[in-house]
């Protein structure tokens, strides 16, 4: 009979399968994904992989792949305005913008076009619900250090409201950035910092702060601007490689690993994140997010 550690290493090992697989795909977008290359990846029978895994991710291995080559796509048609969608379209692995535009519409329900000029951010949202993947009960182990945050003078969009619009928001800040050049993403550190957590707070209550690292105040503005500071002191923090979308993995990991062994408290400050490059212009890979956590 099996034992509930045996079956719990059973489950963990069946999940590490998949996030092998996850990652592969997210850093071969761009190649043949076919059922038989992605079931020798995940070392499991081309004959049950398909089955497999629908019941992990909740959609079929196709639709996945498409979903993430159209969410790569739909970036680029909001972050890069003036990039043709024709070059969108066949870096997404379409043969023509007719065919792109009608996948694209089925998805979003708007077309490439409609989308670049007004995205609806709460609809495509919903598109990717499945994507908050299985996994963060697979605490895998991570390098954790504690280190002194030096105090950060920062211009914050303060979002309130849906997560799904935070990327509205975010469009706004980079926005202000461009215009102003008071922060500019080359030179100037880009935060984020939650003041709920998504998965427990209502839509309408939910808190986020866009910040970027400014050496002055920032004078009152059109957009809503503001000037705040991120304190200084002891931090745990956690290298996150990968999906913004899975930054509650890590930040788990420090909250229910790290934390109670090793006897810190925590100081009256969110968690906070220090993004080392742009989801909106980089690889899902290939992103990298320090995950800071204030220490007493």
């Amino acid at each position: 009979m099996e034992t509930r550690t045996t079956i719990t290493a059973k489950a963990n090992e069946y999940a590490r399968r998949f996030r092998q697989i996850l990652d592969h795909i997210d850093k071969h977008l761009d190649e043949d994904l076919n059922v038989e290359k992605l079931s020798q990846v995940a070392h499991l029978s081309k004959f049950h992989f398909h089955r497999q895994f629908s019941d992990y991710c909740g959609i079929s291995v196709s639709r996945y792949v498409q979903l993430m080559r159209l969410k790569r796509a739909s970036f680029r048609l909001v972050f890069n305005p003036l990039e043709p969608i024709i070059q969108i379209a066949m870096d997404a692995g379409f043969e023509n913008p007719e065919s792109f535009s009608r996948a694209f519409k089925h998805v979003f329900g708007q077309s490439p076009s409609q989308f670049r000029r007004e995205p609806n951010w709460k609809y495509w949202d919903e598109q990717y619900s499945f994507s908050k993947r299985r996994g963060t009960d697979l605490m895998e182990e991570k390098e954790v250090k504690v280190v002194i945050f030096e105090p950060v003078m920062v211009a914050v969009l303060e979002h309130r409201g849906a997560p799904a619009l935070t990327h509205e928001s975010a469009l706004r800040f980079v926005d202000w950035r461009k215009t102003t050049g008071l922060s500019p993403v080359a030179s100037s550190r880009t935060y984020g910092v939650p003041y709920s957590d998504p998965e427990l707070t209502s839509p309408e209550e939910f808190r986020f702060d866009i910040c970027g690292s400014i050496l002055e105040p920032v004078p009152k503005n059109e957009y809503g601007i503001v000037t705040k500071q991120i304190p200084g002191g002891e931090c745990a923090v956690v290298r996150h490689l990968g999906s913004h979308e899975r930054l509650g993995e890590s930040v788990y990991y420090l909250y229910r690993e790290w934390l109670p062994k090793s006897g810190r408290d925590l100081r009256d400050f969110p968690v906070y994140f220090h993004y080392l490059n742009s989801k909106f212009t980089t690889p899902e890979h290939e992103l990298v997010t320090d995950v800071y956590l204030p220490l007493k």
